[in-house]
């Protein structure tokens, strides 16, 4: 039987570390940083249609930026031609980098995570919510009594999957690719969830919601939820968790929860229940589809890349951690040698703020404090900016780092595995060449 070649690219995405030893040469051992061959270089110079001037820093099994992109053959109507289409059934869609530049993202460029089917809209006259469980008055509101009857509120509020990032995991886990792209930050108007909840009348017994919504399983059986979760009435409180009925201005579009969603920002987006119709409050944590098992959940203690870990060993994830994006410019841009770019981006971290951002081009041996802006209110994501000047013609990689106010920053490589590949937020990185 004739050997099969492997191209590059395909070597780096199936076994980066192989790839590293065959074409950088790196030495095996407790030395992962190893040393680079000049004809291994050289081969990589080729491919890349350049030298790299800080090649010696590269760690060891790195996919090269330029290798790593991927390029999706499908489109959606409703979405922007660049968005990455992993699913349309269920839909999931995300944005490449580039497209989340603005402060305030477009519907046209935020990700999109179902579960279940695409519903068709129902109408508002149609429409319901309900609030029941542990209250002490069941309440049926519409969508004129919200709008009317309790104070309107506009918030920029950052939503984002759970599992964005997932691809960059090994083994990979189950579930969508993500790259970077399932997070969004809208201009969203609404009530306040608390506000609604006070007029219900909350039980001290209370602890938990469970949301319910009018989209179909994918099976079509009208009693399974396609999904099901909820969070702790601390959460629900909270003055920044909405009930959204309005998006940017305008009504919420169909693959975004029209007529009304709710938006717990800061938490995995399948907290923020699209199509809500129904708001169980409960005096234990929620079980509904999403809530148990691996789902939306990992493990309390560090475990091996792969295992399988007991479900009475995984815990409900809460805030999303410290993230940014590089969003200007495109990666595989070429810029001049000596002279000065600007490199912009978001960055935010769930319930806490970014108080620092760093950028470096030598592959993480040095980093440059970036500007970085306030957010336009809690929970919405925050612009940075830094200026670049690559020393001399080559290849670069720019990695950008966040900060949280508790002192978490990003990791340079993938944090810990779990099963369902959650909360990925190591550094972003783009490639430029300098010529």
């Amino acid at each position: 039987m004739a050997k099969k070649e492997r191209g590059l690219i395909e070597l780096y995405h199936a076994d980066p570390e192989r790839a590293d030893y065959l074409v950088f040469g790196r030495k095996a051992g407790p030395d992962r940083r190893g040393f680079l061959k000049g004809a291994g270089l050289a081969s990589m110079g080729a491919v890349l249609g350049t030298t790299i001037p800080f090649s010696a820093n590269m760690p060891a099994g790195l996919i090269p930026a330029a290798l790593a992109e991927t390029v999706s053959d499908f489109t959606f109507d409703a979405k922007h031609a660049d968005m990455i289409v992993h699913n349309d059934r269920p839909v999931n869609i995300e944005a490449a980098a580039h497209l989340l530049d603005d402060d305030v993202t477009p519907a046209d460029k935020h990700f999109i995570r179902n579960n279940g089917t695409m519903p068709m809209p129902m109408s508002r006259a149609d429409w319901r919510l309900t609030i029941d469980g542990e209250v002490e008055e069941e309440l049926e509101l519409s969508y004129d009594q919200l709008m009317n009857d309790y104070e309107l509120v506009t918030l920029q509020l950052q939503i984002e999957c759970g599992g964005n990032g997932r691809a960059g995991f090994n083994p990979l886990p189950r579930g969508n690719p993500w790259t970077i792209g399932a997070i969004g930050c809208a201009e969203w108007t609404g009530v306040r969830l608390r506000d609604v909840l006070r007029r219900a009348g909350v039980r001290q017994s209370a602890v938990y919601t469970g949301h319910y919504s009018y989209d179909e399983h994918l099976s079509g059986d009208p009693d399974r939820p396609s999904i099901s979760r909820g969070g702790p009435i601390d959460k629900m409180m909270d003055p920044n968790t909405i009930i959204a009925l309005q998006m940017n201005g305008g009504d919420i579009p169909i693959e975004h929860g029209y007529p009304a969603r709710i938006i717990a920002p800061g938490w995995a987006g399948s907290v923020s229940q699209k199509w809500v119709t129904r708001i169980w409050l409960r005096d234990r944590e929620h079980d509904g589809p999403g809530m148990t098992g691996l789902s939306y959940r990992v493990p309390r203690y560090p475990v091996e890349p792969g295992a399988e870990v007991p479900h009475e060993d995984m815990m409900v994830m809460t805030s999303m951690p410290v993230k940014s994006v590089i969003t200007n410019p495109q990666g595989g841009h070429e810029v001049a040698a000596g002279r000065p770019f600007e490199v912009r981006g978001q960055a935010w971290a769930g319930d806490n703020h970014v108080v620092k951002m760093e950028t470096s081009i030598d592959f993480g041996a040095t980093w440059q404090e970036a500007e970085l802006h306030a957010p336009a209110n809690r929970y919405a994501w925050q612009r940075w900016r830094n200026t670049i000047i690559p020393p001399q013609a080559g290849y670069y990689e720019v990695w950008a780092r966040g900060t949280d106010d508790q002192g978490r920053t990003q990791p340079m490589v993938v944090p810990g595995w779990n099963p369902r590949g959650y909360l990925n937020n190591a550094c972003h990185r783009i490639h430029f060449t300098a010529v």
